[in-house]
């Protein structure tokens, strides 16, 4: 009975991680295809969704059934109420990115105004945040949670920056009324993915260290009371986001 509650847990440990890489490549494809004006891009990101609803379904069944069969204490009970909420921010993660692509088609022949707003800048730092939050979710190196933290704060002062030029040029420019009510949508869409992600950070700190990190992000500080950026020294690499998503650092279910 104990080796098999081993073999549960680590098959929703490798599930958590494969989500987590699906959602990572579905928001960098979003990021592209709103970019790029990329339509067929854009649909196949929404098609893709399914795949994630899939997982995320599989999952919360998973951790029912370890809960029903099993009684699990202290690390492993972390683990499973994380893997739960972990769950569910990279499932609405998923959901975001589709409205990206959603709403991309509808911005695709304004590629002047998204230059103007330097959406592309908040893009990067978005995509930065995700691809940085699943490499601590593959190597729970809460070394650089902070970082985390600290740029998630930096996209939200930038998004709520270019939604105020928005709201400003829809005041005097009435026919750019539907072009920026897209945008507006996109850049909430942004912010929530940073939101989202930050969450995902403390659930590993709270699987690692045992700490509740809500509502103290901006008191954090690393056990080594130092910060580093998680961009520069990863224990190891995120999944590479122009192959499959679930083949990087995800073994099979089994």
């Amino acid at each position: 009975m104990e080796r098999h509650f081993e073999l549960e847990l680590q098959k929703l440990n490798r599930r958590v991680i494969k989500m987590g890489n699906l959602v990572a490549f579905q928001v960098h494809n979003a990021f592209d295809a709103l970019l790029r004006g990329d339509v067929e891009l854009a649909e196949q990101i929404i098609e893709n969704d399914r795949k994630v609803d899939k997982l995320d379904t599989k999952i919360d069944k998973l951790c029912q059934r370890i809960f029903a069969l099993t009684q699990p204490v202290a690390t492993d009970l972390r683990l499973i109420m994380s893997s739960l909420k972990m769950n569910n921010d990279l499932e609405r993660m998923g959901d975001h990115a589709v409205t990206i692509a959603q709403k991309s088609e509808g911005v695709s022949e304004y590629r002047d105004i998204i230059d103007e707003l330097h959406i592309d800048e908040l893009v990067k730092m978005t995509d930065m945040i995700v691809n940085d939050v699943i490499t601590i979710l593959n190597t729970r190196n809460t070394a650089f949670v902070k970082d985390i933290f600290d740029l998630a704060q930096a996209i939200e002062e930038k998004a709520q920056g270019i939604s105020a030029k928005i709201i400003e040029e829809m005041m005097h420019k009435t026919e750019v009324i539907v072009v920026a009510t897209n945008l507006i949508v996109i850049i909430t869409a942004i912010e929530r993915l940073a939101g989202y992600s930050t969450n995902i950070a403390e659930s590993i700190v709270f699987i690692v260290d045992g700490r509740i990190m809500k509502h103290k992000k901006k008191n954090f500080e690393s056990p080594a009371g130092t910060s580093a950026s998680v961009t520069e020294t990863p224990a190891e690499p995120a999944p590479d986001q122009t192959g499959d998503p679930t083949s990087e650092a995800t073994p099979s279910e089994g």
